[in-house]
């Protein structure tokens, strides 16, 4: 249960909110909510929700807070809480140092994003930036993701990911701002018709990549 991540991972549980039927977790949590029957169902975002919630202090931590080492992946703009959950469960999976979500992000403490990471959001340091040139201006090199072989952009399998990294995926209609000053862009090659990856799938697909090479280079 994600209450239960939250609480091992370190995270104040504020309160546990229960459905009549609901039973509480031991040991988790400041106070207890009791609520009336069929009000959980009006509260909750889903249809059939759990007759266990619970409220949890939102925690954020400062770019200067996380080490300019390894790698780290950045959602630009990503909408969709789906693939953004699910970014960041892949991320924590492939021992991404943070998660860097840039402004016009979607909220990544929102319920569908915290489900859709499976937890991975209490685990892995989550940081809000204005945009790439702070993650830049700090030391690590931006890698640019596109869907199609663009000017200058390599192979993934043939891009050096060496040093401080910092992989970048875009907004899932427009992609990447490519004024925005990159220091490699990667593609993924196809070999079907489909013109592109879901952005989750690709970078998940890339997050692995680059954990695979720093683990086989010691970094």
């Amino acid at each position: 249960m994600l209450l239960r991540e939250a609480a091992s991972a370190g995270w104040r549980v504020v309160a546990q909110v229960l459905a009549p039927e609901g039973e509480a977790l031991p040991s988790i949590g400041e106070d207890l909510w009791f609520l009336a029957p069929d009000v959980l169902e009006k509260i909750s975002d889903t249809s059939t929700p759990q007759p266990v919630l619970g409220l949890v202090e939102r925690r954020v931590m400062d770019l200067k807070q996380v080490p300019v080492s390894g790698w780290v992946l950045v959602l630009d703009r990503i909408a969709d809480p789906g693939n953004a959950g699910t970014l960041i469960r892949s991320a924590e999976a492939a021992g991404a140092g943070a998660v860097f979500i840039t402004k016009g992000s979607v909220d990544w403490s929102s319920p569908k994003t915290v489900r859709s990471s499976a937890g991975a959001v209490f685990n892995v340091p989550i940081v809000e930036v204005a945009d790439l040139t702070v993650v830049k201006s700090r030391g690590w090199k931006l890698i640019g993701t596109s869907s199609h072989e663009k000017h200058g952009a390599k192979n993934y399998k043939d891009a050096d990911m060496t040093g401080p990294v910092a992989l970048v995926l875009g907004n899932e209609a427009h992609g990447l701002d490519t004024q925005v000053a990159f220091d490699q862009w990667v593609f993924i090659p196809h070999l079907g018709r489909a013109e592109s990856l879901n952005v989750a799938m690709a970078g998940t697909l890339l997050a692995f990549e680059i954990a695979g090479r720093k683990l086989a280079e010691g970094e």
